[in-house]
């Protein structure tokens, strides 16, 4: 799930604050690896506060996306991820629903493992909304 240009003013404080009023805690501010990963025991949240990149999901044989300020991704448990080019100031806030401490996997990932989060990171809406 992608939602893009969530604010007009994207910090990192703005995306911790909001990913915590829906639930998703256990935030960090950085950038995304360059090497495919995924998470077995919980799904992730990244909204980009700063520069720009392009980021596959999905594995090798993946979907490119392009992100900016203001975009978010939501990443289901099981799905791999990857930074492929960036500006030297991307940055992200990542956080997890629950604050769950994510498990690091490498690899093309596997179906994902969890049901649907019950809010989105942003809207605070549930799956079904």
């Amino acid at each position: 799930m992608i939602h893009r240009a969530v604010t007009a003013h994207p910090t990192a404080a703005w995306f911790t604050d909001r990913f915590a009023r829906n639930g998703w805690s256990g935030s960090w501010s950085g950038g995304v690896y360059d090497w495919h990963h995924f998470h077995a025991t919980t799904h992730e949240v990244l909204g980009c506060h700063r520069g720009r990149a392009v980021l596959r999901l999905g594995g090798e044989d993946g979907d490119d996306v392009a992100v900016g300020p203001g975009d978010v991704i939501v990443i289901p448990a099981g799905l791999a991820h990857c930074r492929l080019a960036a500006s030297d100031d991307f940055q992200v806030v990542g956080a997890y629903p629950g604050g769950v401490e994510p498990d690091m996997q490498t690899g093309e990932g596997v179906p994902c493992p969890l049901p649907q989060w019950d809010l989105d990171p942003i809207f605070g809406t549930g799956p079904a909304s």
